[in-house]
């Protein structure tokens, strides 16, 4: 279809002069709206503002400006349609054959740190997604840019075809229009269902961004759906698989759970090992230290810039992913001579406040829950036997409590005040991971005298807390609850252990 007169408002104006430059040169005349139309103007560029078009202001503070007949009807106008040539005629509607719109930027608006809801209701874009189904409705007549990537594809066409493009370019570009919206509206109603704490329907359209390999295993077809790359960025080596992007989620949320500068190494998504210390090649030794076998083919991840001195550790073992906020030069050198070993780079919006939500995949459905981060505020108001921790206890179990939650249940972590030394993980019985954890620490040598005991859910008797404390622990903290709780308690009492009973349980299914 030739293009004769083309509607252009968009909120992101990246090309959007370039564009209108170019379609002006070839007559096309140009309507456009509020700053779209200004930015033309101050472009030299000849433009038509709506209000002219239409012949009714901007009103509501530019709410209402697009929402016109004169704009849908020259928009959904079915030009083969003697019916709708007659009714063009009778009310003075001009066929409009090109718009590109793209959006108020909601969802760029809700990722900010505290953002209010009724600034996050002003970025609800109402008359751009109208103008958008309007013509992509009409995409065999109209065509519909919402995205500044595809001026130039729309441009070439137009000069190829003699101001025309194709019905296969329109239907491309309508059917973007459609996912485009379907996601905006989701991440609205998603966004106003979390902050107005109403009940409704859960929906997620999310744009595809890699087709994969294959997934957890090779006979399985998977793709990566969403903004993954808002979070990470790569820098070296192979495509990532499934199993690394669980992997490197799992790392990511691990990792924010500490402050200081800190080394954690997972495999199958579980902590093998974690460390903090001022320097983190010293970190890393730690972390290491926990267990030398289960790290091989694992995740790295720490929350400081990558040094030379950690990245020269690192490389004297085989590891599927490093991730970093940033790797010094002498650290990337070193690492990128491992031509598979995939490097990521961890973005600044990755450290923001704002949690994305758990979902997991059911028969039938979705499970959504938040992410477990809950905090423990005053931790010394918990204790629950005759003898308080010690400094250094209450850090050793708040550092084996930041990790316990991210071990699979059942889940036991022994750890110093700056260290783990023994993780049991996945187990039926709670003693079992106890027991696997203490036989971890012996395997690597790691004495558990004076340690802490960190149980992600609470003792149902008194035998894992018991074997803990034959095993050299002296301070334990869970989150309490069982019906045993007091029995578990007078356990610890008589063997002069500190307990803490958190009242959070951390169960990772």
């Amino acid at each position: 279809m030739k293009i004769k007169r083309a509607l252009l408002s968009v909120s992101d104006k990246t090309g959007i002069a370039e564009f209108a430059r170019r379609l002006q040169q070839m007559g096309v005349e140009i309507i456009s709206t509020g700053g779209t139309a200004a930015l033309l103007k101050s472009e030299s560029i000849p433009v038509l503002e709506i209000e002219k078009f239409t012949g009714f202001p901007e009103i509501l503070g530019g709410r209402v400006k697009t929402l016109h007949p004169k704009v849908h009807g020259g928009l959904l106008y079915v030009r083969t349609d003697p019916v709708h040539q007659e009714q063009l005629a009778k009310n003075e509607i001009q066929p409009i054959d090109l718009v590109a719109v793209n959006l108020y930027p909601f969802e760029q608006t809700i990722r900010k740190p505290d953002i209010k809801l009724e600034d996050a209701i002003e970025q609800i874009d109402i008359g751009g997604p109208s103008m958008l189904r309007s013509a992509a409705k009409n995409y065999r007549f109209v065509t519909t840019i919402s995205d500044p990537e595809d001026y130039e594809t729309v441009l070439q066409e137009l000069e190829t075809h003699g101001s025309e493009t194709t019905l296969a370019l329109r239907e491309q570009l309508a059917i973007k229009v459609f996912l485009l919206t379907a996601r905006y509206d989701s991440s609205i109603a998603t966004y106003l269902n979390h902050e107005q704490a109403t009940s409704g329907s859960y929906a997620v359209s999310l744009p595809l961004e890699m087709r994969l390999r294959y997934g957890e295993n090779p006979h399985q077809s998977a793709s990566l759906y969403g903004r993954f790359s808002d979070f990470f960025q790569k820098l070296h080596g192979k495509e990532l698989s499934f199993n690394n992007i669980l992997d490197i989620n799992a790392a990511a949320n691990l990792i924010r759970e500490f402050s200081e500068p800190t080394v954690a190494i997972l495999k199958h998504t579980n902590p093998c090992g974690v460390g903090s210390a001022p320097d983190l090649r010293e970190a890393w030794d730690k972390a290491f230290a926990t267990d030398k076998q289960a790290p091989f083919g694992g995740i790295i991840i720490c929350n400081r810039p990558m040094t030379e001195a950690l990245a020269k550790a690192i490389a004297e073992i085989f590891s599927e992913v490093i991730i970093a906020p940033e790797f010094e030069p002498e650290a990337r050198a070193i690492l990128q001579k491992k031509k598979n070993l995939r490097l990521m780079k961890s973005l600044e919006w990755f450290n923001s406040t704002r949690q994305e939500p758990d979902v997991r995949s059911v028969i039938g459905g979705v499970l959504v829950q938040e992410k477990d981060f809950a905090a423990l505020p005053r931790p010394e108001d918990h204790v629950v036997t005759k003898r308080p921790p010690t400094a250094d206890e209450m850090a050793a179990m708040l550092f084996g409590w930041k990790v316990v939650k991210h071990v699979k249940s059942n889940a036991i972590v022994y750890a110093r005040k700056d260290r783990t030394l023994g993780i049991g993980a996945g187990q039926m019985a709670r003693v079992d991971s106890s027991r696997i954890a203490i036989w971890k620490a012996n395997e690597a040598g790691l004495s558990l005298q004076g340690s802490a005991v960190a149980s992600d859910a609470f003792f149902p008797f008194p035998d894992g807390l018991i074997a803990a404390a034959v095993a050299g622990a002296t301070a334990a903290i869970q989150p309490g609850g069982s019906v045993r709780d007091e029995s578990v308690i007078e356990a610890a009492n008589e063997r002069n252990l500190a307990m803490v009973f958190t009242d959070i349980r951390n169960f990772r299914h």
